[in-house]
């Protein structure tokens, strides 16, 4: 019965590399990405000298937005990743992110609300430099929307405190202060 027990732990244990293609497919999303910020990109660039300004500043946001969107997809690869399939090892690499293996998932999901409030304020710039051509109904559903995601920021964060989470980085500062 133990060593049934024991192949079960461990393949319970190895299905973690199941998440791996779904990485991989995060990945392949950046690249659909970059398509789309050329393509956007290229538009702006053209369309530049003819348009008024709002219109520049709407392609602006645009591509701002489509690399905010690539930063929260770096984020959770490289965090997913590292917390939940395995370690990655880059003792050799100079150029190290500062918040490299230091974002576990409670700290990756309070940093995932924020990116997705930042979009959502993008977005909802975007409306508001439009907004003759959306009605007054859609442009109250997009605020509400944005506050609702402002209100789910807030209560994570206070979930977390009143349970008593500590992010990672608390306690490598105290690791810091140690030494």
């Amino acid at each position: 019965m133990k060593d049934a027990e024991k192949v079960v732990e461990r393949l319970i244990f190895a299905s973690r590399w199941l998440q791996v293609p779904l990485y991989l497919g995060l990945i392949g999303t950046l690249v659909i990405l970059l398509v789309r910020f050329a393509f956007e990109f290229v538009e702006l660039a053209h369309k530049a000298i003819g348009v008024d300004e709002s219109h520049v500043i709407l392609g602006v946001l645009t591509l701002v937005d489509l690399v905010m969107v690539a930063n929260l997809i770096v984020m959770v690869v490289i965090s997913g990743y590292e917390n939940f399939v395995s370690k990655i090892d880059l003792s050799e690499v100079a150029d190290k992110l500062s918040w490299f293996g230091k974002l576990d998932s409670g700290s990756l999901k309070i940093k995932l609300a924020v990116s997705i409030i930042a979009i959502s304020a993008i977005h909802l710039l975007k409306s508001f430099l439009n907004h003759a051509e959306l009605p007054n109904d859609k442009l109250l559903v997009l605020v509400v929307v944005h506050l609702t995601f402002i209100a789910s920021a807030l209560a994570l964060a206070w979930l977390d405190r009143i349970t008593g989470y500590q992010p990672v980085l608390a306690a490598s500062k105290a690791e810091q202060a140690k030494k």
